[in-house]
């Protein structure tokens, strides 16, 4: 037996099959853009995604039948807050909005101002923003009340994929939390929130767990993607708290480290987490795809996009790779502040800009593209202090992704930040933290603590050199004054 696993970015979706000692045996890819109706707006074709969901299937599918038994499950992630408008025939009516669109900006004062603040972050675990699902469910509402009449359902991405594949409309709890609709602790959906918005609750997919079966594979699908009928179709979740359980994160102290064009870092916890501490610092608190756990998600809008932006724009070209390594080897007296397209945690100011400090005629590329590495790097310090201060330990990063590849950039944040940083043998944590979810409702592993105790293995830990780690802490101090700086002259 095997299992799939599948999960749906914003621009490209993948799947693997992992067989039972946990290996990828057949895996595959497939890229798709966004569409931008005007200057503000952001959306994905669903129809689109399916396309490629279908294709990835088959495609590793068929790669994996060499070696490996039939797929017997399939699970999704996908990214959060998009929801699809499905007709009652299972259509889609149109386009889904992204988080990063502008739309609902009104709709999330509304809202806020219909529930109060303080009582939306109490019950969602999350402060008010246009992001979720519910201010661009309550914008379609009021400016596209025929797609919100006709709409039967909302489902996110992973929900949609699924029930396409012949599930039942359902949102895991993990999804469900990036709604703004859904309570975190009762793990049901909020009536009050609801009610604040004017959405009916019938409108949304059944709240499940994670990892609950809700469907079979049906045979003409079955002979299009190469997988056996009656496949059982398993609920997944958002592809962060996927990828920690890919990673091995399940239980408090550690967190998983995405290291991509965006860097996030997701600890687990075993209770509810929502305070002032929180609430100032934009961390969300989400049920995990593990039973019993939260995570929360620590994140910034730059990371390896910058090293790209200086590459592309300031040496033309050349290997991604060798540049980190370059930059990673050599010192700088720069402090680069990372907020080229805004700021996420623990500021959410999408109007901040980023700066470099310390320019002279001496200046190199390769003081800057080190001075990135370490400005996204004190960024996330920042990050995992307030996390202290919020009563969340992050002990011990995980590392996967791009970045992840670099030895050089990994003890660098290792001595920056003063802890471990580990790699794994399987760097696929997203689509092996689906697959697991479907290995447990299949049967294939016997729990999830076991399917992590056999399948997630540490390939290197990066241990901190602390006296490196004081140098930079005396920086540190510094760089944490550089955005209220920036704020105030930029903005007065």
């Amino acid at each position: 037996m095997s299992v799939l696993g599948i999960d749906v970015g914003s621009s490209g979706c993948k799947a693997s099959v992992v067989d039972a000692e946990g290996r990828i045996v057949g895996q595959a890819y497939r890229e798709y853009a966004l569409v931008s109706p005007a200057p503000g707006m952001q959306e994905i074709e669903p129809e689109l995604v399916w396309r490629a969901a279908k294709d990835v299937i088959a495609r590793a599918v068929g790669l994996a039948r060499r070696t490996a038994a039939p797929v017997r499950a399939i699970s999704v992630s996908s990214f959060g807050e998009s929801v699809v408008p499905l007709a009652r025939d299972g259509s889609v009516i149109r386009n889904a909005l992204m988080y990063i669109d502008a739309r609902g900006a009104e709709e999330a004062r509304m809202i806020g101002e219909a529930v109060g603040e303080r009582r939306v972050h109490a019950i969602t675990g999350a402060p008010v923003h246009s992001m979720y699902s519910l201010s661009k469910i309550l914008w379609l509402k009021r400016n596209e009340a025929d797609t919100y009449g006709r709409a039967w359902k909302f489902l996110l991405l992973a929900d949609f994929i699924l029930f396409r594949l012949g599930a039942r409309p359902c949102t895991d709890f993990s999804l469900a939390a990036r709604t703004q609709a859904f309570d975190v602790v009762a793990k049901a959906w909020s009536p009050e929130m609801l009610d604040g918005a004017g959405v009916d609750e019938g409108k949304l997919g059944e709240s499940v767990l994670s990892g609950t079966v809700i469907g079979e594979l049906g045979r003409g699908l079955a002979e299009e993607l190469g997988i056996p009928a009656g496949a059982l179709l398993v609920a997944g979740g958002h592809d962060q708290p996927c990828a920690a359980l890919g990673a091995g994160v399940i239980g408090p102290g550690i967190a998983v480290d995405g290291l991509g064009t965006t860097e996030c870092v997701t600890p687990a916890f075993d209770k509810p987490v929502i305070n002032e501490a929180t609430a100032r610092s934009g961390f969300a608190c989400v049920p995990h795809v593990v039973a019993g756990l939260y995570v929360t998600y620590a994140f910034t809008f730059t990371c390896g996009s910058l090293l790209k932006w200086y590459r592309d724009g300031f040496r033309g070209a050349g290997d991604f790779d060798l540049l980190v390594g370059e930059a990673a080897a050599e010192g700088t007296s720069l402090l680069l502040l990372p907020h080229f397209a805004g700021a996420a945690t623990p500021y959410m100011d999408s109007g901040a800009v980023g700066a470099i400090i310390g320019l002279t005629i001496e200046t190199t590329g390769r003081d800057i593209a080190r001075a990135i590495l370490e400005g996204v790097t004190y960024e996330m310090m920042v990050n995992v202090e307030r996390l202290a201060e919020a009563g969340i330990a992050v002990d011990e990063l995980r590392a996967v992704g791009g970045l992840s590849r670099s030895a050089a950039y990994l003890q660098l944040k290792a001595d920056m930040m003063g802890r471990r940083i580990s790699t794994l043998d399987v760097p696929e944590a997203g689509t092996l933290g689906v697959a697991m979810l479907a290995g447990v409702a299949s049967g294939l592993f016997p729990s999830l603590g076991g399917a992590v105790a056999s399948l997630v293995r540490k390939k290197r830990d990066f241990e901190p050199d602390m006296k490196a780690h004081a140098r930079y802490m005396d920086r540190f101090g510094a760089y944490k004054r550089m955005y209220p700086a920036v704020k105030g002259i930029l903005r007065g």
